[in-house]
């Protein structure tokens, strides 16, 4: 019951805070943005499209995390997976960027996992998350990485050490932990190919998000100012920026500050443009994102049934 009460003060919480963030952007760029509203007839089809795009992302990234709980020697079904992974995704609004990990280790705790594999596999998730969208923005445009500065490369070698170090560095970890809790905690096996597994796949989810992006702004003003690649790297960029910025809930402000100006960079949209497009891709990812956690839990199924007995992986 504590763990419905807090999760629905944080959907008040979000709807608060995306309402006030909108409010206060729009009234800055109002004059722009009602002037080009009223030119713009909204691609129902493409939106639509882009929306099948993001939730086909959503599916690679649950798949990857549940390879990744199956590594550890786990069994998670994709289903009883996509459930903990979408409620969790709702601690993603709240400060501090740790909620999330920590509601996907216990809602994983409920469905049978054990507590190292369900907290580790997550944190391993998180990792190669950041060096995939590293690699990504690299690869897809050089003036997004010029955009970023000097501290791009020293991200991706520290993002990239740290979780090609997580399975000689977890054992570590829970050797410190088994002596500070005295609790006799099972041991981590986590087998270098999973690391490589999760790369793939966040690469994957990335590229996903960044076409959807595309998507979104042909359905807006009826054409793409530029290519996929483009597209991909400011969408992968921004996000980055967010996650990374700890205080945002959602990287709200930050992701959208450094989107605007990408687009700008890269010759994709600017002025009143940019900030509908910003505007809007805030809203519509933010109601793919939060709607079906917030299902979940009006329907009561937000807590997985536990099924794990550890004979194996799932197949």
């Amino acid at each position: 019951m504590a763990a419905k009460r807090w999760l629905h003060a944080v959907s008040i919480g979000l709807a608060v805070v995306v309402i006030a963030f909108y409010a206060r952007d729009v009234a800055r760029q109002w004059d722009g943005v009602r002037a080009l509203g009223a030119t713009i007839t909204v691609d129902w089809a493409t939106l639509a499209l882009s929306g099948i795009v993001v939730f086909a992302s959503y599916a690679v990234l649950i798949e990857t995390w549940r390879r990744t709980v199956v590594a550890w020697g786990e069994r998670l079904s994709w289903r009883e997976a996509a459930r903990i992974w979408f409620v969790s995704n709702l601690g993603k609004y709240v400060p501090g960027k740790v909620w999330q990990i920590g509601a996907m280790g216990l809602l994983a705790q409920q469905a049978g996992v054990s507590p190292v594999a369900a907290v580790g596999s997550s944190l391993v998730v998180n990792l190669v998350n950041i060096v995939a969208a590293c690699l990504v923005v690299a690869v897809a445009s050089t003036q997004v990485v010029a955009l970023a500065g000097q501290w791009f490369a020293p991200l991706v070698v520290a993002s990239a050490v740290a979780a090609l170090a997580t399975p000689w560095i977890l054992p570590w970890m829970l050797r410190v932990a088994r002596k500070l809790t005295g609790k006799a905690l099972p041991d981590p096996k986590v087998p270098p190919s999973a690391i490589l597994v999760a790369l793939a796949g966040c690469t994957l989810g990335w590229v996903l998000y960044g076409v959807a992006f595309r998507l979104l702004a042909i359905s807006l003003f009826g054409r793409a100012a530029g290519n996929s690649s483009s597209y991909v790297a400011v969408f992968t960029f921004s996000y980055l920026i967010g996650y990374l910025w700890l205080p945002a809930p959602g990287g709200l402000g930050a992701r959208e500050s450094v989107l605007q100006r990408a687009l700008g960079v890269l010759g994709l949209e600017a002025g009143a443009a940019a900030v509908l497009l910003v505007l809007a891709s805030r809203l519509w990812l933010t109601v793919l994102e939060a709607l079906p956690g917030l299902l979940l839990i009006a329907l009561g199924r937000a807590r997985p049934t536990p099924t794990n007995r550890r004979n194996g992986p799932n197949p």
